[in-house]
């Protein structure tokens, strides 16, 4: 009873994916009940089931999506119903072993009669399937692609009123009504019904990883309930007349990160997402959508232990003029990806000569792995002289790791950290890395919160407090803006005194979401990214997650032909942009692209004077 509910409000849910697709891999034709396979095929039914376990699956759905009578009798089984469905979930059972995965019975639509004689109603038909069912951890019913399907699977489950059900929904080109329209009916529907809720919503099968992308952005916003999301490969496209399939492990997980990234409690696939899709899911995408509900662990600390925090005002140069809002002017130079930091060092004794207020140091963007940010901020801070903002991400240490990356920033006198969960490996040059997210940004947040006040992670005292001035980052063009107002407000309430944005090209999506926040009263610094050529503006646009590049700047950059000219206009441009937001913010970063700090300051410059 309620195994599936905890699990779904626990972290995200990996479900498997097609059965059908892998059976018929297996040179099972479709002349055959493929339900019927549980009984006299079961090694094949169980290889299938512990690929998915293999792949990291939480969920096995059973072999029984067409195992009621009428579907059944199309092949003259409707006598095995019991039979077909036991077996069913009985080799699920013995894929999963005792390993905490649950069993999903899967129950698909009745169909139409295909005789006169054949009067029994959907609902008794299901009923049926259902109590044959009953050792699976919960129904999930699936494909529903109609008012009638529905009123079926409400009126069956009203029998059992224990059940633990899930309804999903497959809105798809062939459905009798589609889109906004059908949720609307089927929220409706819900809404009426006397018995007990279904455990969860689901989407499965539908137009493919895309489609279901804008299916699941409608349905999150007319439900309370978790949502699991389930597409199948979609159509092949004609690409320079080759048809291709176009998704491919790499293909779903990313669209499977965005599914997280909206809200999704659990996601799996449906027909042609087989087990290297899943076993991609669960490694790059269920760590770090694990780590915003996983928190950090509760730890009870005496009020008399906890010390006063150092003023704001007097931890860094940065605290300063945050304290007393005064405008800030930051340049962002990633690390190398060497060990030489002759280069880098030069770049910060620029922006120390051109009355900079700090160098943002990003630790492995997009994945990359590059020298320990770290070691190039204390490299600065010798060399330079100039203060540093240090990124401190979530996926590369555990919990205790990264506390001692905190306290060795405390120890050299490195006082301004931005918090950021961090992009997970697969973006970047090493995919078959794992990321650790034990936490999010705001589990780290509250860890250096702590340490501002002499504890640590464990409740211990610290010989001192820390100095940090704690920053985090915000996306004002969020896939999920609900969302990203909700985190951003956790992130002030956990300690954040600072906001940097992801980079900004359009200016109305800033001002919506500084509307949205006001009441946060945290100061918020604009991203600011020089585009270097048209190449690196539709790179910007198409690859870099929580970026918007907006036609009007595209336009500009495609007027002219030369890699100069469309870096002029991209200093333009980011100046321009400086100057429209400059009323509206405590200050901008701006990033030194490929390293180039004189592109950063020309940037400023022209700013300056505008």
């Amino acid at each position: 009873m309620n195994k599936l509910r905890s699990k779904l409000a626990e972290g995200l849910v990996v479900f498997d994916g097609a059965i059908g697709t892998e059976i018929y891999k297996r040179n099972y034709f479709l002349n055959a009940s493929y339900e019927q396979l549980s009984l006299t095929a079961p090694a094949v039914i169980l290889d299938i089931h512990r690929r998915y376990v293999e792949a990291g699956a939480d969920v096995l759905t059973t072999n029984t999506f067409n195992a009621n009578a009428r579907r059944l009798a199309k092949f003259g089984l409707a006598d095995q119903v019991e039979a077909i469905n036991r077996a069913g979930v009985e080799l699920a059972r013995r894929a999963a072993g005792d390993a905490d995965i649950m069993v999903a019975a899967s129950v698909g639509p009745v169909g139409e009669p295909e005789s006169p004689a054949d009067t029994t109603s959907r609902a008794q038909l299901l009923k049926q399937q259902i109590a044959a069912l009953k050792e699976a951890d919960f129904i999930i019913f699936e494909s529903l692609r109609s008012g009638v399907d529905l009123r079926a699977a409400l009126d069956a489950v009203r029998e059992f009123p224990d059940l633990e059900y899930v309804l999903s929904f497959a809105f798809d080109a062939h459905c009798i009504d589609c889109g906004a329209q059908a949720m609307d009916e089927a929220m409706r529907l819900l809404s009426t019904f006397p018995g007990t809720a279904p455990a969860a919503l689901g989407l499965n099968c539908g137009g493919g990883p895309e489609a279901t992308l804008d299916e699941l952005e409608l349905l999150t916003k007319k439900t309370d309930l978790p949502v699991i999301v389930q597409p199948n490969a979609g159509s092949p496209r004609v690409v320079d007349g080759r048809t291709l399939y176009m998704t491919s492990a790499e293909y779903f997980s990313t669209y499977a990160k965005r599914y997280a990234m909206l809200g999704a409690a659990g996601i799996g696939g449906c027909c042609g997402i087989g087990p290297d899709h899943i076993e991609e899911l669960a490694r790059s995408v269920r760590p770090i959508a694990r780590a915003e509900k996983r928190g950090i662990p509760a730890v009870e600390v005496k009020a008399e232990h906890l010390r006063d925090e150092i003023p704001l005002g007097e931890r860094s140069l940065l605290g300063r003029k945050l304290a007393h809002r005064e405008w800030i002017e930051l340049v962002e130079l990633t690390p190398p990806r060497g060990f030489d930091l002759r280069s880098t060092v030069s770049g910060a004794r620029k922006c120390l000569d051109a009355r900079i207020d700090g160098l943002n140091l990003p630790d492995g963007p997009r994945a990359s792995s590059r020298m320990s940010s770290l070691a190039a901020a204390i490299a600065i801070k010798q060399h330079a002289g100039i203060e540093t903002i240090l990124h401190c991400c979530c996926r590369d240490r555990s919990l205790i790791g990264l506390q001692a990356e905190l306290l060795g920033c405390a120890g050299m006198g490195i006082n301004n950290v931005l918090f950021i969960t961090g992009d997970p490996p697969k973006l970047g040059d090493y995919p078959f890395s794992s990321g650790v997210f034990d936490t999010d940004s705001i589990g780290l947040v509250k860890i250096q919160k702590r340490m501002n006040q002499g504890i640590d992670l464990g409740g211990k005292q610290l010989n001192d407090v820390t100095r940090t001035v704690i920053g985090v980052g915000a996306d004002p063009n969020a896939i999920d803006l609900e969302r990203e107002y909700r985190r951003t407000c956790e992130k002030v309430e956990a300690g954040a005194e600072f906001i940097i944005t992801q980079p900004v090209f359009a200016t109305e999506a800033l001002f919506a979401f500084l509307d949205r926040i006001e009441h946060l009263k945290t100061p918020v610094i604009a991203g600011i990214w020089p585009l270097t050529g048209l190449r690196n503006a539709e790179f910007m646009r198409t690859e870099v997650p929580g970026v918007v590049v907006p036609d009007e700047v595209m336009r500009r950059m495609a007027e002219h032909e030369s890699r100069e000219a469309q870096g002029e206009v991209g200093i333009a441009i980011a100046a321009e942009n400086i100057v429209a937001v400059r009323d509206r913010v405590a200050g901008v970063d701006v990033s030194a692209p490929l390293g180039k700090v004189d592109v950063a300051l020309e940037v400023l410059n022209r700013a300056r004077r505008a």
